[in-house]
């Protein structure tokens, strides 16, 4: 239990609470029938239970939607987002009747599902099923490293960094293998501010789960390693009654349990008490009809024929939420003050990673690499980079789905996140460590990456090989979306990690990757360019960013000598790695490992008398962000002969190298064998960029 949440037991339960429930029921129908479209089956049956949490058992102040010691809800059944919204302009957060009115319709503070920082009160972006749940563990994990940075000594319970994250789930939610993963590690981190109802209503769109979903999730979840609950409003079939008061002491019971996270079973009956469309599919996703809606009011004692109708004494009432809650919201402040007095450290700290900023000074911390013809795996240099930036940055924190020793994502001496009974010996932790184990649980840890992030106060990290971004997908798709700073790790970048083959080669994951609008893909080419990619991303919240790692080692440049530019260049995504006397003949230009094709192909052509100039694009999306003069300076628009080398599919490089360019790339899978000869039998060597470049001069011409 935490000492300042709202008291649950008595539930303090009036004729205004019954009143708010009936009136929020019928808006919710009323929202759906005006737009012609929608899900009003979920938010109506639910309708008590969202009431519940927002009026009775959450901590949280409408009038400050981004207060620190708020708990934090996840609407995991994301397509009923009346059942947010409607709590939201319940409690007061900024939706007013002509919001709930003007549902799922071109600028409206309600869309079709709910949206990070597009409507105040919503915590994530939720829609595709599983996301929401999966990312809510995230949020429950950053809470106890949260505490574990600034507040580890006090009492379970009593320090002002101890809250709760709650979930509403569907019967899809956990359907979705995202949430199995999630759920999965929730249990084995012990997670015990967690607490998830899930909606059991047995309806999807299909109509009865039965056709595809008859498992014991409670079992499941138990196996898990969950605190397991069961309220059941049908009575075992024999009749219907939303008794919230045995669901508050569900909610009391599974904040008393802080060993582990929760789950409540909530069996209801979709669309209650809608006279013929209840219990049935026809209400989950689609407008009731005029007659059913006003027949659902008939059944509420409310009027047939009003339309987004609420008593003004009712909705005075739910918005006094915050008054209601001001001795808590008085006792949290005090415990706030007392804290920031006690450790002035901490809460310098906390001013900091509030502000969202980075500490001064702190890219002294970057390590430099020697040039070495040899060279280092940017795999390994960017290792380097984590370890060097653990002392100076303590809100970054991370690790990978069971490829530690792969992705390099250990900071050297950081103990792990972990219950101390489930530390290793080779991987020693406590519960607030730093390095994170995913476990083989891709999509998990993408989603969990974002939940951090949207805690608010860290910076996470998680790695896994690039070929296994596919399982991500999902998530990084909504971490672009929504515009959250997740960093994604991905290592064995190409054919280059060698004898794996083809099933662990990525071919066309380049491509696939900066086709999602807002997404960073960062490929350095050297360990200096991996260094000054580690900072691009550390320094911009706007969006996600991938950087993408070899396996094998690369070059380290000689960098502001022998003619090799700045490693800087790295954060405008693409600059003169090397140049020539005047305008050049033909710009190579590379990415990654590649870069030292068009390096050593740069020698081949000046033996020749064709003059080269090297580019390294790390980051397209970066060097795209560049201004026009800042481009051309690079890849003058006079230089019509290009080649770009990428050991991937060509999609993409065509409107870098025009018409007259030409793309060395792989257009097929890979094979299994030492990297050096898969390169060479694929034609992705220094002598074909040097005769791409030929070709492309004599198109120019």
């Amino acid at each position: 239990m935490n000492a300042f949440d709202p008291v649950l037991k008595p539930l303090e339960w009036s004729e205004l609470d019954e009143r708010a429930v009936k009136a929020i029921k019928a808006l919710a129908a009323d929202a759906v029938e005006k737009v012609g479209n929608g899900h009003p089956g979920t938010a109506i049956s639910l309708a008590p239970a969202a009431y519940l949490l927002f009026q009775k058992a959450m901590r949280h102040d409408p009038s400050d939607p981004d207060w620190l010691g708020r708990d934090r809800f996840v609407l995991s059944a994301g397509h009923s987002s009346l059942t947010i919204y409607l709590q939201l302009f319940l409690a007061g957060y900024g939706l007013e009747m002509d919001d709930i009115a003007a549902l799922r319709t071109w600028g409206s503070k309600t869309p079709g599902h709910p949206e990070y920082r597009h409507t105040a009160g919503v915590e994530i972006t939720t829609g595709p099923l599983g996301q929401g749940l999966a990312s809510a563990v995230g949020m429950a994990m950053a809470s106890r490293r949260e505490r574990g940075l600034l507040d580890p000594a006090a009492a379970p319970g009593e320090s002002p960094f101890d809250h709760h994250v709650y979930v509403i789930a569907s019967d899809g939610d956990l359907q979705e293998g995202v949430t199995s993963e999630a759920s999965s590690l929730a249990g084995h981190q012990q997670l015990g501010n967690l607490i998830l109802i899930w909606d059991d209503n047995k309806i999807s769109i299909e109509d009865d789960t039965d056709i595809a979903f008859t498992e014991d999730v409670l079992k499941r979840y138990e196996a898990y390693g969950w605190h397991t609950q069961r309220v059941d409003w049908t009575s075992g079939g024999e009749g219907y009654a939303e008794d919230t008061d045995t669901l508050a002491a569900a909610l009391d019971a599974a904040k008393a349990e802080t060993g582990k996270p929760s789950i409540i079973a909530l069996r209801t009956i979709i669309g209650w008490p809608a006279p013929t469309k209840q219990n049935t599919g026809g209400i989950h996703g689609s407008a009731m009809g005029a007659d059913e809606v006003k027949g659902l009011k008939s059944v509420l004692g409310l009027e047939p024929e009003a339309t987004f109708a609420i008593d003004a004494e009712v909705l005075s009432y739910t918005r006094s939420v915050a008054q209601r809650q001001a001795t808590q919201r008085e006792a949290w402040e005090s415990s706030f003050a007392a804290w920031k007095e006690a450790n002035p450290e901490q809460a310098a700290l906390l001013a900091r990673l509030r502000a969202h900023e980075l500490p001064e000074g702190w890219t002294a911390s970057l390590p430099e690499f020697e040039a070495s013809e040899k060279g280092v795996a940017t795999r390994a240099a960017s290792g380097k980079v984590l370890s060097a930036l653990a002392d100076v940055l303590p809100e970054l924190w991370g690790g990978s789905a069971d490829l530690a020793g792969s992705n390099n994502t250990t900071m050297d001496g950081a103990s792990s996140f972990v219950p101390a009974e489930h530390a290793t010996k080779k991987f020693p932790g406590d519960p607030y460590g730093r390095t994170l184990h995913f476990g083989i649980r891709e999509h998990g840890m993408g989603s969990i990456l974002n939940g951090i992030v949207l805690h608010g106060l860290t910076r996470p990290y998680g790695g896994t090989f690039l070929q296994f971004a596919d399982y991500m997908r999902a998530s990084v798709r909504l971490a672009a979306l929504m515009g959250i700073p997740t960093t994604f790790v991905w290592t064995h970048d190409s054919i280059g990690l060698g004898e794996d083959g083809p099933t662990h080669q990525p071919v066309e994951h380049l491509a696939a990757l900066r086709a999602i609008p807002n997404l960073d893909v960062v490929r350095p080419a050297d360990a200096n360019e991996t260094a000054w990619a580690w900072r691009g991303i550390l320094e911009n919240r706007d969006n996600p960013a991938g950087i993408v790692l070899t396996r094998q080692n690369v070059p380290t440049y000689p960098r502001g000598t022998e003619g090799f530019g700045s490693a800087e260049g790295t954060l405008k995504g693409g600059y003169t790695l090397l140049d020539t006397d005047g305008t050049p003949d033909v710009v190579l230009v590379g990415t990654g490992s590649e870069v030292q094709l068009a390096v050593e192909a740069r020698a081949i052509l000046a033996a020749d008398g064709v003059q080269a100039r090297v580019v390294s694009m790390p980051s397209r999306e970066w060097f795209d962000k560049q201004d026009d003069s800042y481009r051309e300076s690079v890849i003058p628009s006079g230089v019509k002969a290009r080649v770009s080398v990428e050991a991937g599919v060509a999609q993409g490089w065509r409107e870098v190298v025009g018409d007259a360019g030409r793309i060395v790339s792989l257009e097929h899978y890979g094979a299994s064998a030492d990297y050096k000869k898969l390169y060479a039998e694929y034609g992705i060597t220094a002598e074909a960029v040097a005769l791409a470049a030929k070709e492309s001069i004599a198109a120019a011409s």
